[in-house]
């Protein structure tokens, strides 16, 4: 808790985001810098609730954050105290204070009757005030086990796995097939929510733990730039899988082979490589400047989609989504300390109402078909409105219009991770195409072989997938050692 009495005296201050058409002009990250008189004063609204629905699931937070004991920390001004208890459970404060949803909030007893406590702006803020004041070093263990471990996929989930075997003193080494390390962190956020230099920051530490990258690499029968799979499980004690979940999910209607249509990560990653490789004077990237622009599908992935065709200069842009509006204060059915599924606004819809004067989304739309521009690239997209009817969408006839589209962006999430690493690994898959490893366990039917994130679970957040890594950590430290002391 904060001050007994926080919560009467001090409104929510959430931290803004620079000016949208100031940071329309840059991508740079969206936040300002932090501002400690506030926060002490956030960090003050945290109640003595008793018991702290905000630090642990299944509402709260997926890593068991001790978000009381930090919030109350900062309150009285003892920061680095607040950054070891930070630690204790989060391995990556830095990505979770940026891109996390903030189910803490959502969950917190506060919220009954008030605006909940600005948990995630003063996680934020602690662990950057961490690396100003040169807290965070290399914590290099005292003596290694002389086990091995492969870990292929460096998104959270590996990190965080990697981050938790070394920290024993088991060898690390992490495959990462792209030309950087973070997967999703990298090349599936822009950097206007998470700059790459904070992953880097991050990785570079991790490095000097001793942890070892590889980039470039697949995990295959052993062609020209992959590592043989049967070579991995002879030269590792334990392989953890942590690819992700990268099968996008599709429109299968009339026109979807015309070009111009692209899964939403086709984009933003080809953004994101081009604005770190040239600053975009390569000019390998897909390019909405001057460009009708539909995004199908809401979520954090549609919203960076809005975020990044805006900052290319698209000459319009509308977000459908096939579900109802969310009401903007919970429904009877949807409530505390369940997640709030209430309507906001993110950071790129109110980008767009800057650039075109209106909110970008469409809701209870449904795509009907593209329109070919008669050179084999989409002109339009038909759609028709829909309404909800025992949890299913009906179409409503004569509701059907078309729609100008140059590029079409589909964020429609995911359906799981791609089959070849497991397949070539021997992995058993379960009945939505994750790898099979049971939930608190991570082992597989191979021997040695281990999975966690979301190519176990289906695709989730940020602070799942370093929930899931840190518990597997846990799970390859007792296979290897027969116990463990890791959390």
């Amino acid at each position: 808790m904060g001050k007994p009495t926080g919560f009467q005296e001090f409104a929510r201050q959430a931290a803004p985001y620079r000016p949208a058409e100031v940071r329309l002009l840059d991508y740079e990250e969206i936040f300002t810098p932090r501002d400690e008189d506030r926060l002490t004063q956030q960090g003050a609204r945290c109640m003595d609730c008793g018991v702290p629905f905000c630090q642990s699931e299944p509402h709260g937070c997926p890593i068991y954050n001790l978000i009381p004991e930090w919030n109350d920390l900062v309150y009285q001004g003892r920061w680095r105290d607040a950054l070891d208890r930070l630690l204790k459970t989060n391995n990556f404060p830095e990505f979770t204070g940026r891109v996390c949803p903030a189910p803490c909030e959502g969950a917190c007893v506060l919220g009954i009757t008030d605006p909940a406590v600005t948990i995630k702006n003063i996680e934020h803020a602690i662990i950057e005030r961490g690396f100003d004041e040169g807290w965070m070093v290399p914590q290099v263990p005292n003596q290694r086990t002389g086990k091995r471990i492969a870990v292929v996929g460096s998104g959270p989930a590996g990190l965080a796995a990697a981050a938790q075997l070394n920290s024993v003193g088991h060898q690390v080494v992490v495959y990462e097939r792209a030309d950087r390390i973070g997967g999703l962190l990298t090349y599936g956020i822009p950097n206007m929510k998470l700059g790459k230099d904070v992953v880097q920051r991050r990785v570079d530490l991790m490095a000097a733990e001793g942890i070892e990258f590889i980039t470039g690499v697949t995990i295959g029968s052993g062609e020209q730039g992959s590592t043989d799979a049967q070579e991995l499980l002879d030269a590792f004690d334990a392989v953890l899988l942590t690819t992700g979940a990268t099968r996008p999910r599709d429109l299968p209607i009339a026109g979807r082979e015309l070009e111009g249509v692209h899964f939403a990560m086709e984009f933003l990653t080809a953004n994101t490589k081009s604005l770190l490789d040239s600053k975009h004077d390569d000019g390998a990237f897909i390019s909405a400047k001057d460009k009708h622009v539909i995004v199908i599908g809401g979520g954090d992935t549609g919203t960076d989609c809005i975020g990044t065709s805006l900052r290319h200069g698209c000459a319009s842009l509308v977000n459908f989504e096939i579900m109802p509006q969310p009401p903007e204060g919970r429904s009877d059915g949807n409530p505390w300390p369940e997640w709030p599924r209430i309507f906001r606004v993110d950071y790129g819809h109110e980008e767009a109402a800057q650039r075109f004067g209106e909110d970008p989304r469409v809701y209870a739309i449904s795509g009907k078909r593209f329109i070919d521009n008669g050179n084999g690239h989409v002109s339009a997209l038909e759609t028709i409105e829909v309404q909800w009817v025992n949890g299913r969408p009906e179409e409503i006839p004569g509701t059907e219009k078309l729609w100008p589209a140059d590029l079409v962006l589909l964020s429609m999430g995911f359906l799981g991770p791609e089959a070849q690493v497991g397949q070539t690994l021997g992995v058993e898959f379960d009945a939505r195409s994750n790898f099979a490893a049971e939930y608190g366990q991570y082992r597989t039917a191979q021997e040695k072989v281990f999975a966690a994130g979301d190519c176990r679970r289906g695709q989730s957040l940020v602070v799942r997938a370093i929930n899931e890594g840190r518990e597997a950590a846990r799970e390859i430290d007792r296979f290897l050692i027969g116990a463990t002391t890791l959390p």
